[in-house]
């Protein structure tokens, strides 16, 4: 048994070790990996790993969305107040993601932009942001340009977030792209294979008339959904908003 315990260590580190490798993480945690298996796993796997993960993001999402539809502007107001009373990175970071959650794209895209000239400018949870605040205040070149860095340089990072958001910018491009768009939708779709990747590769086809690949989608999209609760429909309701009206236009 001592032997099997000491086995699973190691497998537990090899798995952190490989993500250390693929997703561009400081070189030193494999020191600390290999040696201190348990202590040093536990530690990467809460520091690091968890609060990149589908999970970890699934609980954000729901206690955000919790707290936006008791007091929709709650988080903005406090986000300011604190930056206007210490400026700092660290604040300001704070206030762009809280305009982004509440839907102030523009607000947001130039409070990233600021930051993006601060001792922060490489954080990958700040350029995923300014990205998605420049693809919803209609500048998707400039978060193409952030989206590409961040396929570059963390390519594990939040992937299946960037690929969809990669397709929705090409998708926004003059029609010159509807290839590119397509090809970065069909990637989305079959590496990562989650709702808002069917949602928006169908809100998308529904847009250029596609019906054939629109109702491929759907099927899918029902099966996704039909085993949804109440709150899965609530934090993806946008994205089902946009989708019905999508099928309206059409």
């Amino acid at each position: 048994m001592p032997f099997a315990g000491l086995g699973l260590h190691i497998l537990f580190a090899l798995f952190c070790a490989v993500h250390v490798v693929r997703s561009g993480q400081q070189l030193y945690w494999l020191f600390i990996l290999f040696a201190f298996p348990l202590l040093g796993s536990l530690v990467y796997f809460f520091v690091i790993y968890l609060p990149n993960s589908r999970l970890e993001r699934g609980a954000r999402k729901t206690l955000s969305a919790a707290a936006r539809s008791l007091d929709p502007g709650r988080a903005v107001r406090e986000a300011r107040e604190r930056f206007d009373a210490t400026p700092t990175a660290q604040h300001q970071m704070d206030l762009a993601a809280a305009l982004l959650d509440n839907g102030q794209a523009a607000e947001a895209a130039t409070q990233y932009e600021a930051c993006l000239k601060g001792p922060f400018a490489s954080d990958p949870d700040i350029r995923l942001g300014a990205a998605r605040a420049f693809a919803d205040s209609g500048r998707p070149v400039e978060a193409l340009a952030h989206l590409e860095a961040l396929r570059r340089e963390r390519a594990d990072f939040r992937a299946d977030q960037i690929a969809v958001l990669r397709a929705r910018c090409l998708a926004a491009l003059d029609g010159h792209h509807r290839d590119e768009a397509r090809a970065a939708f069909e990637e989305a779709l079959s590496r990562h294979g989650t709702f808002e990747a069917h949602a928006e590769y169908a809100i998308w086809a529904l847009g250029i008339g596609d019906q054939a690949t629109a109702q491929r989608l759907q099927a899918e999209i029902e099966r996704i959904t039909r085993h949804w609760n109440k709150m899965s429909r609530e934090l993806n309701e946008p994205v089902l908003r946009r989708l019905r009206a999508a099928r309206q236009a059409s």
